[in-house]
């Protein structure tokens, strides 16, 4: 760690010895043929070269440059004794600020201030360890100085650690926002959209922008209990950030209320304190969920459009909709079960059920890869291992009926994974009735070691969703 102070320069002589030893490791770490030998021995000190540079940074020893960081708004001030040479080979911002003088005053935000040191020692060591909420300064720090390698490792860390709590993700997406960062920000809204649940129910839902709220109501892969509890979620972010009637109203309108049943609409129009105020902007979408829910689906697709996203179920976790399924060791042999749901969220369809066979194969091989026993000649081929296969799902509808014309399944499975202590969603996977499985199910999951992040307790937890998709059988006539 670089000391705060003064800290008296010692000899050049210990730093070129170092920089000499960085050469010879380099030179080491090549192949000779001696004696006859197919190859050398490497010889690795690249540990000593560590060393010394922690060493040199923590004594300063033959320091060149001194950096003078001040807290903004504080008298606070961090003095780092530093090399030059090893700043201006990681920032071009560094080289050009300290070519011409061998001091510096720097002034930076607060909690970038107090992580400057660490973001130092990155740039003599190249490494260091991250907190949670050590991510936005020390990326800040990086995007800054033009460190590029440690804005990649920060930004891989936020994206590896978004699951780690609910508030980060809200956090780091509107730092992402800001930034620029397209795949930070992606990042943070698939986790959002994966456990908008958890989210919902945390402080940090008050902090949501109405930009991201909106991002979020137009997705179809939410995953939550069901429509009705988007719209109190929806109706507590109105309640906390209180936006203008126009961002109130907008929102209001992204509800599918006809995923609703009809006695909850009535009873959102009764008591919910948003639609009394704001009733009127969605009064045309409360009347269209009526009539959806009143006529049968192949009446309503002759005089309507049924393929707007208002008709598309998102994730619902609601039996009506899946069932959760647990599978102890996984990696052992195949597994099956079976589940219903409701035909379709119309309340015509609220009484019928599909029953859904599904079976699972840790190690599945496509027919390329399937055993030949003997080749033309009959000379026995070796079998396919079973470290060859892959994990596979198939979900198909134990019977097909007439039930269910004018209507597709689009099947969702969601892999629950255990980050700090928390089950949250990891992976989804979803295709459709022409497909009975997803050909990229667990694909590059490794079921076989205990600690893989795809198993909890030695166990895979899935959550199987279908989703009713309505086509319009008859266009509306003109």
């Amino acid at each position: 760690m670089p000391r705060i102070g003064n800290s008296k320069p010692g000899s050049w002589g210990s730093f070129w010895a170092m920089l000499t030893l960085v050469g010879l490791v380099t030179r080491a770490a090549q192949r000779a043929d001696v004696g006859g030998e197919a190859a050398g021995t490497s010889i690795n000190h690249s540990q000593v070269v560590l060393q010394r540079l922690q060493e040199l940074l923590r004594q300063g020893n033959a320091s060149d440059v001194v950096l003078r960081v001040q807290a903004a708004g504080t008298d606070e001030v961090r003095v780092f004794h530093a090399h030059r040479l090893l700043l201006g080979l990681h920032s071009e911002l560094f080289r050009e600020l300290l070519s011409n003088q061998s001091e510096a005053a720097l002034q930076e935000p607060r909690d970038c201030a107090a992580v400057f040191d660490k973001f130092i020692r990155y740039l003599y060591c190249g490494e260091l360890t991250v907190l949670l909420a050590q991510a936005i300064p020390l990326h800040r720090l990086a995007t800054k100085y033009g460190v590029a390698s440690l804005q990649r490792g920060v930004a891989d860390y936020m994206r590896a650690h978004l699951a780690g709590g609910v508030g980060p993700a809200v956090g780091w997406y509107h730092y992402a926002v800001g930034t620029g960062d397209e795949a930070l920000r992606e990042s943070c809204l698939q986790f959002l959209a994966w456990n908008l649940s958890a989210v919902a129910a945390s402080a940090e839902w008050g902090a949501v922008s109405p930009e991201l709220l909106w991002q979020l109501l137009q997705r179809s892969d939410l995953v939550l209990q069901d429509e009705l509890e988007l719209f109190h979620a929806l109706e507590a972010w109105l309640g906390r950030a209180r936006p203008s009637p126009a961002v109130a109203e907008r929102a209001l309108r992204a509800i599918r209320y006809p995923m609703i049943p009809p006695a909850q609409l009535f009873q959102l129009q009764a008591r919910s304190a948003a639609l009394a105020r704001h009733g009127p902007a969605v009064a045309d979408l409360l009347l269209q969920a009526y009539q959806f829910h009143a006529a049968s689906p192949l009446h309503y697709a002759k005089f309507f459009d049924v393929n707007g996203s208002a008709f598309l179920p998102r994730n619902y976790l609601a039996p009506a909709w899946g069932a959760p399924w647990v599978i102890n060791n996984p990696a052992r042999d195949d597994r099956s079960t079976s589940f219903q749901t409701q035909l379709g969220p119309s309340g015509h369809d609220a009484g019928r059920r599909v029953t859904w066979n599904v079976l699972f194969s840790p190690r599945w091989l496509p027919v390329s890869l399937r055993p030949v026993y003997a080749d033309a000649a009959g000379t026995a081929l070796p079998a396919a291992r079973p470290e060859d296969g892959r994990p596979r799902l198939v979900v198909t509808p134990a019977s097909s009926g007439g039930d269910a014309a004018g209507v597709s399944f689009q099947k969702t499975v969601l892999v629950g994974a255990r980050q700090q202590g928390r089950l949250v969603v990891r992976h989804a996977y979803s295709f459709h009735q022409s497909s009975e499985e997803a050909g990229d199910f667990l694909a590059h999951a490794d079921l076989q070691r205990r600690n893989s992040e795809y198993l909890v307790e030695n166990a895979l937890h899935l959550h199987l969703i279908v989703k009713p998709v309505y086509h319009t059988l008859i266009r509306t006539p003109k």
